[in-house]
């Protein structure tokens, strides 16, 4: 027997989306604002935390991830390289690939960004239940693991 899908109303449906915005909006301008303490400007710190999660990517495979030119991320990157954020280094496998790795003081500024973004949501969760949070943790972790099933299904089109 086929299981049953839950159905859920547009104006829910058009809610949740909204809130899923204004507070992915929230912790962008509050990570601006702690990112005023360093020296990277906004798209830098966005290529680094793809460099940090996801490890050396070329050029091209973070110009994708970004959805920028790859024009436009190789002077992100030269800026970033001056700054001795990241380093650009030959494929061990392919010497004609070129990398882009993230050096310890690039990997710093992420980690402490995302710690202080941490702190500011901890302020907030404090006003919740346990159980509230529980529940937040365990909802937003599966609708996270079931868009992501969906975006693997897409890509294989």
């Amino acid at each position: 027997m086929a299981e049953k899908k839950n159905v859920v109303q547009i104006d829910q449906v058009a809610q949740i989306e909204k809130s899923l915005r204004m507070i992915a909006d929230i912790v962008k301008q509050k990570g601006r604002e702690i990112l005023n303490e360093f020296p990277i400007t906004p798209p830098q710190f966005v290529a680094l935390q793809w460099l940090h999660e996801y490890g050396d990517m070329t050029i091209g495979e973070l110009s994708s991830k970004m959805y920028l030119a790859c024009s436009t991320t190789t002077d992100l990157v030269d800026r970033m390289e001056k700054n001795e954020l990241v380093e650009r280094v030959k494929d061990s496998n392919d010497r004609r690939v070129v990398r882009i790795h993230l050096l310890d003081k690039g990997a710093t500024i992420i980690q402490e960004v995302i710690h202080q973004r941490q702190v500011y949501l901890q302020g907030i969760l404090e006003n919740f239940s346990k159980e509230n949070v529980d529940f937040l943790d365990k909802s937003l972790s599966f609708l996270n693991d079931e868009m992501k099933r969906d975006a693997k299904t897409w890509k294989s089109f």
